[in-house]
């Protein structure tokens, strides 16, 4: 008799592709820790370094080397095929929490002050959609290199994603990216439509003495904001199963328009940004070659660098509110309108332009990674509102040592920049880290210790169109902090530990929807987390990642205390030769704590302390991801803990969590992400 032997591992893949397919239809080295050693896991939430370089052979066993740097680092990395974990595909980090929609305003879990000196207008709420210039990576390609990402998701949420690197000449880069993120949201008025573009260029000499960096990136970034919905109960009346029908606060009541090639977000707010960058470098130093059979490669070790840089940059934050209720502003943020019913706008539009000039020392021509750089800058400012005009300006310098020895053991870090005059005169940062590789395998101990004093925020000037508060005008104190931090990586044991501990003073925040406050004591805050990966077996493994952080102090400062991410699943070849395959679920939890509110107008997350965020399901998700040569494909079933079975309803996905207090998750969201790279 013929006997069928069963395989677990095809089981439990069968059964997740049964049990998520059929519900179609119903609609992250970081710098994490303190540690400031990159793990390239989320570049442009797209390709980042691993231990897995892209090299595919032809026919011809012609090979492909991609390697790439950022503009102020001297290591060069190389692109990331894992297939293990999505959100290194993805916009949002997994310590991030949003307002229930791909595309609005996210905060993280983690307390992570900012540690940047000097003029910030502060709007963050949207920055993990945001591309920045210290994230732009320069390629070096033996061949040209394309990629093509496609992520589709319920309620059609899109995400489009293009990259082409070439070198035009071996001596010549240049660099594009595109991405599209439009998401209508499963709630009134929270659709997003992101666009990000980005062209940079990378020349360098025949003869490597010379250097020319260019960058052209541009940001806009529109979020429709809805102001929570108006009742919580509504999640549980049956009459509201489409979530789409309850009621928000802001927007009026449009009906749905899930069209893609609509971009208009209504009430909500607008971000953009466009910036040039050009950076020049000459190096003055020793010449030298190395011969082979077949040619002569010229060589040339640096012992002078100087460099030039001109940035020009142009910011626009925009909230805007055609249907604007009065009933609301007046209670949310005491604004009276001159009619029932009116237009409400407020915009800031800001123009800068940075001219820096440094000079580096290599003191050992042969190390790159070893220099020392001084150098000053001047910057110019200048706002736009309804409030009138301004103009800005400060004079800063600064100064940099790294030290990574030939012999890799040690990293050595130091860095420091002072506001000597202008606006933000008296701003400083100061940083150094210690690190040492201990034992084989890239095994490492960190030590480390930063310290910022900032002017608060551009929104807490009465200046900005943003400063709306009612309350008598206020001189806040420039914000400190000391930041000490150490990490500890054992690859043989797949443990990282690491500890942060913050000391604040003036600690600037925003509470009841507009108001703007200082702490005035000190408090302190202590963070540990632990990523360990565990295998249960020859490919099954959990990767488990766990955060406890503790305020010391009566700040208004509300964090959970603990958070942790999970990841148990498969992760090998099935036995197939060009196949790589992870599948699985995810599963995330925080303790309960009173979240922060959020406030449409500012996009500002604010203090409060009445409503507590309980959840009341850990986040769950499962997965199918997998790898064949250079196409890689994702599907995700994610929220299934709102999966309920209800004795007059039946069953559905409506048990709703809620990060943000009147602003809930949808249920089940479907994803399917196609990653496809190619060789030219």
């Amino acid at each position: 008799m013929f006997k069928l032997k069963l395989n677990p591992t095809y089981l439990l893949l069968a059964a997740l592709l049964f049990i998520s397919l059929p519900s179609f239809s119903q609609r992250d080295i970081l710098r994490q820790g303190g540690s400031r050693i990159r793990q390239m896991g989320n570049s442009f939430s797209g390709s980042g370094g691993g231990q897995d370089s892209l090299k595919r052979r032809d026919k011809n066993e012609d090979s492909i080397t991609i390697r790439y740097r950022y503009l102020d680092s001297t290591r060069n990395y190389m692109l990331d095929s894992s297939v293990d974990d999505f959100s290194r595909r993805f916009p949002n980090p997994p310590t991030h929490i949003t307002l229930g929609n791909t595309g609005t305003a996210a905060r993280n879990l983690l307390f992570k002050p900012s540690f940047k000196p000097g003029f910030d207008p502060g709007m963050h709420a949207f920055d993990i959609y945001r591309w920045s210039v210290d994230r732009v990576r320069f390629f070096n390609t033996t061949r040209p290199y394309s990629e093509l990402n496609y992520v589709l998701s319920s309620q059609s949420e899109q995400m489009i994603e293009l990259m082409h690197t070439q070198n035009i000449k071996p001596n010549w880069n240049f660099h594009f990216m595109y991405r599209l993120i439009n998401a209508t949201g499963f709630f009134r008025n929270q659709k997003s439509n992101h666009n990000n573009y980005l062209l940079t260029s990378w020349y360098q000499s025949v003869n490597k003495r010379y250097n020319n960096y260019f960058i052209i990136l541009a940001n806009s970034l529109q979020s429709g904001e809805n102001g929570g919905i108006r009742d919580s109960l509504a999640l549980q009346d049956p009459l509201f199963k489409d979530r789409f029908r309850i009621e928000t606060r802001l927007g009026g009541s449009e009906s749905l328009s899930p069209n893609f090639f609509n971009t208009d977000v209504g009430t909500g707010n607008r971000y953009r940004d466009l910036t040039f960058l050009l950076r020049q470098q000459y190096d003055l130093g020793k010449k030298d070659s190395l011969v082979t059979d077949s040619s002569v490669i010229p060589l040339f070790y640096p012992r002078l660098r100087f460099e030039y840089t001109a940035q020009f940059t142009t910011r626009n934050y925009e909230f805007r509110d055609y249907l604007g209720d009065s009933t609301y502003y007046d209670s949310a943020y005491h604004v009276v309108f001159e009619n029932p019913v009116d237009t409400f706008q407020i915009k800031d539009s800001w123009r800068e332009i940075i001219n820096d000039f440094s000079v580096y020392q290599f003191p050992d021509a042969k190390n790159l990674q070893q220099f020392v750089k001084v150098g000053a800058s001047v910057q110019n400012l200048s706002l736009k509102n309804t409030k009138g005009n301004a103009n800005f300006y400060n004079v800063l310098g600064h100064a940099e040592y790294r030290n990574r020895t030939r012999n890799q053991q040690w990293i050595i870090e130091a860095n420091g920049s002072l506001y000597f005059v202008g606006t933000n005169s008296g701003d400083y940062h100061a940083y150094g880290s210690l690190q040492r590789f201990i034992g084989r395998k890239n095994a490492y101990a960190q030590i480390g210790f930063e310290n910022v004093n900032r002017t608060p925020s551009f929104y807490f000037d009465p200046r900005s169109a943003f400063y709306i508060t009612q309350q008598p005008q206020q001189d806040f104190k420039k914000e400190n902090t000391i930041h000490l931090f150490g990490a500890m990586y054992q690859p043989f044991l797949q443990l990282r530990l690491a500890a942060d501990y913050y000391v604040m003073t003036n600690y600037t925040y925003v509470k009841n929807m507009s108001e703007l406050a200082q702490e005035g004591t000190l408090f302190n805050m202590l963070q540990i987390s632990a990523q360990k990966t565990i295998n249960l077996g020859r490919w099954w493994k959990w990767h488990a990642d766990i955060y406890y952080q503790q305020r010391i102090g009566n700040a208004e400062v509300n964090v959970p205390t603990l958070y942790t991410r999970n990841r148990i699943g498969y992760e090998g070849k099935l036995g197939l030769k060009n196949l790589n395959i992870a599948f699985g679920a995810e599963v995330r939890y925080h303790t309960n704590y009173k979240g922060d509110g959020y406030s449409p107008l500012l996009g500002k997350f604010y203090y409060q302390d009445n409503d507590e965020v309980k959840l009341q399901m850990p986040h769950i998700a499962g997965y199918v991801h997998f790898r064949i040569k250079g196409f890689k494909f994702y599907f995700r079933a994610e929220n299934l803990n709102t999966a309920q079975l209800s004795s007059t309803e039946g069953f559905g996905f409506t048990r709703n969590n809620a990060e943000v207090p009147g602003y809930p998750y949808p249920g089940l969201l479907m994803r399917f992400g196609i990653f496809w790279s190619f060789v030219n």
